[in-house]
């Protein structure tokens, strides 16, 4: 007879576990990412770690009560700039949502929003005053919309046609897309040689092309007093993506083929088709996004307008599960924790390298909480005989 010993520690893959559950493991990470980074906080700057909790609220939504800004809905500017960076994150997160979900790498929604942005600047520069407002309107949008498409279709034919691999194909088209923006800011800079484009006006005075606010205010001329038409676009774009991802027969297909390419393959799925399909929906979801980063938020455009957004949005729509409507939770957690960090630099006169810590601990353990809910890990040895 000969014993046999199991590892120590045993890790097998979960056939299942309910939504309530897999929630609750996420808040415990939540929680314990916060006592980690207290004892972080406390043994490199001795700070106590609810003042630094307490600015980071500050540095999201203000010192005004969240709650009272809700309930009497008069939110303040840096409470409304939080829910502008929130959509935008979001928005870029949902376009990326139809390629994910098919297995199929799109790292190029930084390259997609630029090439919106560049379509929807170039309008406002040439024809702001030259046409009816409501035309320019639908053309910015449109031009949006088809550039970041015809950028995500580049991609997805070389990849139906060659197999070309997407990953390093869609890495490639961002940087493809800053150099052709830091040409079109040469072309547009204003005032000359100042290598900016500026705030883009027409004739200095009316704001043609711009977003306003949907809420009535004293100052006719001031705009982002509220960013309301954002949350409205973004949340009809969620909506869209969650019925055609949920509900219609590209959404189906889609799923096939990112559980397996071959059963597609053999249901009869033409796989390359949806490919270049998916892909041209998800740039035309970025380019929108460029449209309202000019239109809404910047009113310029730069090699810097994505902002690094098109990655983060990766991990939105990862720890999201591909879910439109929880992408804008977890976008609510990094823009609370990039303003955040931000906010303790300034209070407490710190690297903000070294307030970026709190945020890597957060993401580590929310990161690492998907592995618990994907997978169960035993601890023991039991002893068999054979």
């Amino acid at each position: 007879m000969h014993e046999h010993h199991e590892p120590l520690i045993r890790i097998s893959k979960r056939d299942g576990i309910s939504k309530p559950r897999a929630w609750g493991i996420r808040l415990i990470a939540v929680v314990l990412s916060l006592i980690v980074s207290a004892i972080i906080i406390y043994s490199l700057v001795k700070m106590n770690p609810l003042e630094v909790y307490a600015s980071m609220w500050k540095g999201a939504f203000d010192e005004k009560s969240l709650f009272t800004q809700i309930f009497t809905f008069s939110f303040t500017p840096k409470t409304w700039y939080f829910i502008r960076d929130v959509m935008i994150l979001a928005c870029i997160s949902i376009g990326l949502a139809p390629a994910f979900k098919m297995k199929f790498w799109n790292i190029g929604a930084e390259g997609q929003v630029l090439v919106g942005c560049i379509a929807s600047a170039f309008f406002m520069i040439n024809f702001a005053g030259k046409m009816a407002t409501p035309l320019l309107f639908v053309c910015m949008i449109g031009t949006s919309i088809l550039a970041g498409a015809i950028w995500g279709i580049i991609p997805g034919f070389f990849k139906a046609r060659w197999n070309a691999n997407e990953t390093l194909f869609t890495l490639m088209m961002n940087y493809i897309a800053i150099r052709l923006t830091a040409f079109c800011v040469s072309k547009w800079e204003n005032p000359p040689g100042s290598n900016s484009v500026g705030s883009i006006r027409y004739q200095g005075k009316e704001r043609i092309g711009w977003i306003g606010d949907m809420f009535k205010n004293d100052n006719p001329v001031k705009f982002g007093n509220d960013y309301m038409w954002l949350v409205l676009i973004v949340l009809a774009v969620a909506v869209f993506m969650y019925i055609y991802l949920r509900k219609t027969k590209h959404g189906y297909e889609i799923a096939v083929v990112g559980d397996s390419e071959n059963t597609a393959r053999y249901s009869g799925i033409r796989v390359p088709n949806l490919y270049v399909r998916t892909m041209a929906l998800s740039g035309a979801v970025c380019g929108l996004t460029g449209f309202m980063i000019v239109s809404a938020v910047d009113h310029t455009i730069s090699t810097s307008s994505a902002d690094g957004r098109g990655f983060t949005a990766i991990i939105v729509a990862w720890l999201a599960k591909m879910n439109p409507f929880v992408m804008f939770l977890i976008s609510v957690l990094l823009v609370f924790l990039d303003k955040g960090a931000s906010q303790i630099a300034t209070d407490f006169q710190i690297s903000e390298y070294a307030s970026e810590i709190i945020s890597g601990v957060v993401l580590f353990f929310i990161l690492g909480s998907e592995f618990f809910i994907n997978y169960k890990v035993k601890l023991g040895r039991n002893k068999k005989e054979g």
